[in-house]
């Protein structure tokens, strides 16, 4: 099992980057979650079979129809054994 944390920069807010990186991300089982940051980045958590990981921070790089993604860091993570499913948060700054 792989656990990734990766930001995404560029125009990836109101292009539904989040609903796209969700459904993607469920359909190759996936685990984690999803969220907008306040500085206009996306950040997500992978976890999963390696393989399936490894094709979902590829195709980040690309991302949805509107995107236009400048640029993709990756963070290795330990596994968090809490995860259920694959979730959007609640934006950064936004928990209360």
């Amino acid at each position: 099992m792989l656990s990734r944390r990766v930001m995404i920069a560029g125009k990836v807010q109101g292009v539904g980057f989040r609903a796209w990186v969700q459904d993607n991300a469920r359909e190759h089982g996936l685990l984690g979650w999803v969220r907008n940051r306040y500085d206009g980045t996306v950040e997500a958590f992978f976890q999963g079979d390696d393989m399936a990981v490894e094709g979902m921070l590829d195709a980040c790089i690309d991302g949805p129809l509107y995107a236009v993604v400048s640029g993709v860091e990756v963070f290795p993570e330990t596994v968090d054994l809490a995860l259920r499913q694959f979730i959007i948060r609640p934006n950064l700054g936004d928990e209360g």
